[in-house]
């Protein structure tokens, strides 16, 4: 609860702006089977921030995300350096830990008692503040503002090839989406091929889907359900905003109480064990049923560890 569902990497500001334009290129049904997969026995588990699902074999883990964030930046100081200019480099920090300890809602003990349902306090890498941007500058950066309905290059193959919403500064042809986007296409979709890691998340996304229509999650929300109401709270799901508490009074009394009990009655029913059995059953079809598109994401994703280690290594 209060917590974003997503425990995968989150991309950078403007890798997250090509997965706008990637969104709707190459999508999949995360294998389309609807039977319920078999699941074999389920383990007793409580807190979730330890579990690993199969999907993030394929996804960079805390460091390897540090490390893309810092190599995008290089790209982008090298694509502003053609015009003039300079990016100010995000900071060399220890890479921020992002762990699935709200992967099925509070299950910690310790957090719920502390906390009540608001996440606690993690640490992140500042950027130093960025001098204001003169008019070219921003230009550069950020590109022209154009139709978004307008075809843009989808690979940075394509991009070198394309006149597409581009423009003129200093004699240097300015890409579409500015530095920004080349920063993003040269690093995560070089080439046509390319499988972005916005369609391995949406993998990911599909089976959680799946898995909380489940019968057997479905019946672990009601066993948790009349749990919770056996002790004064009624609550029809271990997700979202639980109820008769607003976003200020997330680690209040009342709160805590009750997240407590929360994290209580996972405990009694075993939903977490349930849930993630189940989950990984449905990534494990998933990875069957598209074995050819996730090996050529993985090796992608190991040739873009090297570029940037490279990058890196050159600054």
């Amino acid at each position: 609860m209060f917590s974003p569902r997503s425990p995968r990497p989150v991309l950078t500001a403007s890798a997250a702006a090509l997965a706008l334009f990637l969104t709707g290129c190459a999508q999949s049904d995360g294998g389309g089977s609807d039977a319920e997969p078999g699941i074999g026995a389920v383990p007793t588990l409580l807190e979730s921030r330890n579990l690993t699902l199969p999907m993030a074999s394929y996804l960079p883990d805390n460091r390897q995300h540090a490390m893309l964030s810092e190599a995008q930046d290089v790209l982008v100081d090298q694509c502003m350096q053609r015009f003039g200019f300079r990016y100010q480099l995000r900071r060399k920090e220890p890479a921020v830990k992002r762990d699935n300890n709200r992967l099925y809602g509070l299950s910690d003990p310790a957090e719920a008692a502390r906390y009540g349902y608001a996440n606690p306090p993690e640490g992140q890498a500042q950027r130093p503040p960025q001098q204001a941007l003169g008019p070219n500058e921003q230009l550069v950066l950020h590109g022209l503002e154009v139709d978004p309905s307008l075809p843009v290059p989808m690979s940075q193959d394509e991009a070198e090839k394309s006149d597409v919403a581009t423009t003129v500064v200093a004699g240097q042809k300015v890409p579409a989406g500015g530095c920004l986007r080349e920063s993003a296409l040269k690093l995560f979709s070089p080439t046509k091929d390319s499988v972005a890691s916005t369609d391995v998340q949406g993998f990911g996304l599909d089976s959680y889907a799946r898995s909380q229509k489940d019968s057997r999650v479905v019946g672990a929300f009601k066993s948790w359900s009349e749990c919770m109401g056996r002790h004064g709270y009624t609550d029809d799901s271990p997700m979202g905003q639980p109820p008769g508490i607003d976003s200020s009074g997330i680690s209040s009394p009342q709160a805590i109480a009750m997240a407590k009990q929360d994290v209580g009655c996972k405990r009694e029913t075993n939903l977490v064990g349930i849930w993630y059995t189940v989950e990984v059953a449905y990534e494990n079809r998933v990875i069957e049923q598209n074995a050819e598109t996730l090996d050529r994401a993985r090796k992608q994703l190991d040739a873009r560890l090297k570029l940037a280690a490279t990058l890196i290594a050159g600054t």
